[in-house]
């Protein structure tokens, strides 16, 4: 679709602007982006991370009631005789429900729903599905044979999900703050991987020994606390790992860890005794008890530098965001006005190649058409513009201008000069013609042998198609020909005449004419016209089919119809025909196939006749001719009995 030269240059403007303007929007963007970001996370504290961590402590406490549960000793065969310990975990087990519920709730409030991010809702989901778990690991515990340690993992995997979900929600643009947010939930494992121990080794203390399985899954433990714990220590930064450092240097972590060494590297089977296990517990519980204490006062010092951080990015934006706005305001401003200006420039460029195109180059072809010597030169092609490339544009027109009118004056001296050998050719031979008429008319009367008459009768007959095909080069070279007729001819003998012309002649049937006669100034004009459509009606039909012609009197017309059956044209192209009939100009040296489609439309404007092609009844065409009344008289002429009859 084409677009106006002013919506061209808007979009060639609105190309870097929108750059810029996407430039800016991305920046702004991507800062907005990071503070919205911190703003979420502390949202997010308050509505997951601190319910979260709840339901994680009350998880822990129930997975160390389920095991002293597990490991206690049995009075029978019937239920465990540590009646206490039952009570106690059914007691955890309904805190436990509350803080679940509670977390349930949080987590699918709306408000919950839009601040949490796409990469945490997976880890979000997971945690939620172990959570709809928790009732089978139950019932496994209150079968009592179940495996400790296999306990200890059903709820470490669904508490493990919680510290994923705390890994996603820490990733922010601030990279040291994601280091920090990454040590603090590492510091969370940490306090995990504790409390596991402690449940496990409860077990072993109440049971007297240690298996295998367990004293593998113990050195797991170990393993990976201590190295979470230096990772993160790494992590945290001077300020936040201070508590932690303390603590790693302070004789409790000392001695758990001295225990923590004894128990991972004792032979198989080897049960603890009661001083051990007693140390055990009560180092465990001081360790575990001071961690859980650095820890959460750690995140809370972490979480309380986000609210600064988002604000210093919302001031960020505000500076940086009004500035960029301001110069993309006022790159619109600069362009719309250079661009007004150049759309102006252009459009009045536009308006004088149209004026060039339109009015001064098609005047200087009509005057070349019509037999001036001396056409005019167009002037040369202004602008008033200031932009050089535009100046050099019209430049590059006037050049054009001027190449275009030698061009024109070149190729209208050409067709003139063509025009002139074809008439002298086509007078040459149309002279030779008329005198190879007169001979083959005097051989006829000398004649009476019927065969030789016949011979004679074709050579005339295909001397009178070589006569038209002469005359119409002269037609075609806007010449006259120079046969005509001083008195009117009756419409029938017009007709006939025509017919004659023709090769295919015998195909044709002529129907009676109305009376009448046809002024003589345009009775060559219609036979040579009529002719032609009758030979084309010939041509293009069948060899068996009749080929019709037929008069009628119109309304201040004479109708002559020509009716062939052959197979018609396309409509498209009949279109075309009828338009180049009812313009008359001039043939196409290139179109040679429709070279008499050129000389009946000429004929037909010489004597406002008027010729158009329709569909016939019979699916070939049908030409109407319509001759005005005005070159219609009344017949006062003998009929003819030659196409020749008249004045040469």
């Amino acid at each position: 679709m084409d677009r106006p030269i002013r919506t061209r240059i808007v979009i060639l403007l609105l190309v870097p602007l929108a750059s810029l303007v996407a430039l800016w929007a991305f920046a702004v963007g991507l800062t907005g982006g990071d503070g919205a970001r911190l703003m979420e996370i502390s949202a997010l504290a308050d509505s997951v991370a601190d319910p979260s961590e709840q339901v994680v402590i009350e998880l822990q406490r129930e997975r160390l009631a389920s095991v002293k549960l597990l490991r206690a000793p049995h009075e029978g065969d019937v239920e465990p005789s540590d009646r206490e310990g039952r009570a106690e975990l059914n007691r955890q087990r309904q805190t436990t429900d509350s803080v679940v519920a509670a977390f349930r709730a949080r987590a699918a409030s709306p408000e919950t729903g839009s601040a949490v991010p796409a990469a945490m809702r997976p880890h979000l989901d997971r945690l939620l599905q172990g959570l709809s778990r928790l009732p089978a690991l139950r019932v496994k515990v209150d079968g009592g044979g179940a495996d400790a340690l296999s306990v200890i993992q059903g709820y470490s995997g669904t508490i493990t999900n919680v510290y994923r979900m705390y890994d996603s929600m820490v990733l922010v643009p601030d990279f040291t703050m994601y280091q920090q947010g990454r040590a603090v939930s590492a510091l969370g494992e940490v306090k995990e991987i504790l409390a596991r121990e402690r449940a496990l080794i409860t077990g072993v203390a109440l049971a007297g020994r240690m298996t295998s399985a367990e004293r593998l899954a113990f050195r797991e433990m170990v393993a990976t606390r201590r190295f979470l714990h230096s990772w993160a220590l790494a992590d945290l930064g001077a300020e936040l790992s201070a508590p932690h450092q303390r603590l790693a240097a302070s004789p409790v972590y000392t001695r758990f860890a001295t225990i923590e060494d004894r128990i991972k590297s004792a032979a198989p089977g080897l049960a603890l005794s009661a001083q051990e296990a007693g140390s055990w517990v009560a180092g465990a519980n001081a360790l575990w008890t001071a961690v859980e204490r650095n820890q959460a006062r750690t995140a809370q010092l972490l979480v309380g530098k986000v609210d600064p951080a988002a604000n210093e990015i919302i001031v960020q934006i505000a500076v940086a965001g009004g500035i960029g706005l301001l110069a993309v305001a006022v790159s619109v401003l600069i362009s719309a006005r250079f661009g007004g200006r150049l759309v102006r420039e252009l459009a009045q460029l536009r308006d004088a190649a149209r004026e060039l195109a339109d009015v001064r180059l098609r005047g200087l072809v009509e005057r070349l058409r019509s037999g001036d010597p001396d056409p005019k030169t167009p002037e040369p092609l202004t602008t008033g513009g200031h932009t050089a490339e535009i100046d050099g544009i019209a430049r590059a027109f006037t050049s054009v201008q001027r190449t275009a009118v030698d061009a024109a004056v070149e190729q209208a001296t050409l067709r003139g000069a063509i025009s002139k050998i074809f008439v002298n050719l086509a007078r040459r031979n149309q002279a030779l013609l008329h005198r190879q008429l007169a001979h083959l008319d005097g051989m006829q009367r000398k004649t009476e042998d019927p065969e030789v008459l016949g011979d004679l009768f074709r050579l005339d007959h295909l001397t009178t198609r070589m006569r038209r095909h002469a005359e119409n080069l002269i037609i075609l070279s806007g010449e006259v020909p120079g046969r005509g007729w001083s008195r009117p001819i009756p419409i029938m003998d017009v007709l006939r005449a025509a017919v004659a012309e023709v090769e295919g002649y015998a195909r044709v049937h002529i129907l009676p004419a109305p009376n009448g006669a046809l002024a003589g100034q345009a009775v060559a004009d219609t036979i040579h016209l009529i002719a032609e459509l009758v030979e084309n009606a010939t041509l293009y039909s069948p060899p068996q089919t009749n080929v019709q012609v037929r008069s009628e009197p119109g309304v201040g017309v004479l109708l002559v119809h020509i009716e062939d059956r052959g197979l018609g044209l396309p409509p498209s192209q009949l279109d075309s025909v009828n338009r180049k009939l009812a313009s008359g100009q001039d043939f196409d040296l290139a179109d040679t196939e429709h070279l008499g489609l050129f000389v009946v439309a000429r004929l037909a404007v010489r004597h406002g006749i008027g010729v158009s092609l329709a569909p016939s009844a019979y699916g070939g065409i049908t030409a109407t001719v319509s001759i005005p009344a005005v070159l219609v008289v009344p017949q006062t002429a003998p009929a003819l009995h030659s196409a020749d009859t008249g004045v040469q």
